[in-house]
């Protein structure tokens, strides 16, 4: 037996040619106010995108918009993220009282406050993207003075009264299954306290009652790259960037959560 030959087969100090990416915004704020959650951060995934040996790639991790910080008040759009030439687009603002949603990367805010009759969801995909990046937003109704529900990676968020939340899609580019980009929740009733949408990458804000502030913040985004563990680590990565690498049988994961820089192959 080649005892060598194995050996040697087994891992190489070449560079990878392709790896994997999970690109995520970072989600809208909920409205303030009757307000609307927040669409969720645009969400691009695929495999094998072509890299190059001693090539410097740009990593920016897109931070949550704010929710609105009072009553009648508007959150703010979530940021773009990036990989290399791959972009996705932050969540939209969720509306508050007299407001209409705004577009954003995965749906715009959810619905508008009550005043809009009916405050209309912002639009999905502002990235115009094939697949899509994320949809459109619910609209908000006089009924209960409610807001609609935040555009996910998944699915449109619904109308008010009845409002829910886009839903957000799994992904186990890190080794174990995570739901990324789910919009945030509209306020259910006027006085109604947030009804807060869990804490993961690209995830919208919740919208607010009235005199229940603020609205929730969006959350931050993400960028994830993986390739199989045989081929040997990055080059360089900027100190500017804010990373760990998560456990995945057979490859090497790098998973960026704040900044913006470059990583080397």
């Amino acid at each position: 037996m080649n005892i060598l030959g194995t050996v040697a087969s087994s891992y190489t100090s070449l560079p990878p040619t392709s790896v994997d990416y999970l690109v995520v915004a970072g989600g809208g704020g909920g409205g303030g106010g009757y307000g609307g959650g927040g669409g969720a951060g645009g969400y691009r995934a695929a495999n094998s995108f072509s890299v190059s040996a001693g090539t410097s790639y740009t990593v920016t991790v897109g931070g949550g918009g704010a929710g609105g910080p009072g009553s009648w008040t508007q959150g703010t759009s979530g940021s773009t993220s990036q990989f290399s030439s791959i972009n996705s687009s932050g969540g939209g603002a969720g509306a508050g009282l007299g407001s209409n949603g705004v577009a954003g990367g995965s749906g715009g805010g959810g619905g508008g406050g009550y005043w809009g009759d009916p405050g209309e969801g912002g639009a999905g995909n502002s990235g115009s993207y094939s697949p899509v990046e994320g949809y459109a937003g619910g609209n908000g109704s006089d009924t209960n003075r409610t807001g609609g529900g935040g555009g996910g990676a998944g699915g449109a968020g619904t109308n008010a009264p009845t409002s829910t939340n886009g839903p957000g899609t799994s992904n186990s580019i890190t080794g174990s299954a995570t739901t990324y980009s789910a919009g945030g929740y509209g306020t259910t009733s006027r006085y109604a306290a947030v009804n807060a949408n869990v804490s993961s990458p690209g995830n919208g804000g919740s919208g607010s009652g009235e005199n229940v502030n603020p609205a929730q913040s969006g959350f931050a985004g993400a960028v994830i790259i993986a390739y199989p563990d045989s081929y040997a680590p990055l080059t360089s990565i900027d100190a500017g960037l804010t990373y760990d690498q998560p456990s995945r049988s057979g490859y090497k994961v790098y998973r960026f959560t704040a900044g913006t820089g470059t990583v080397t192959i």
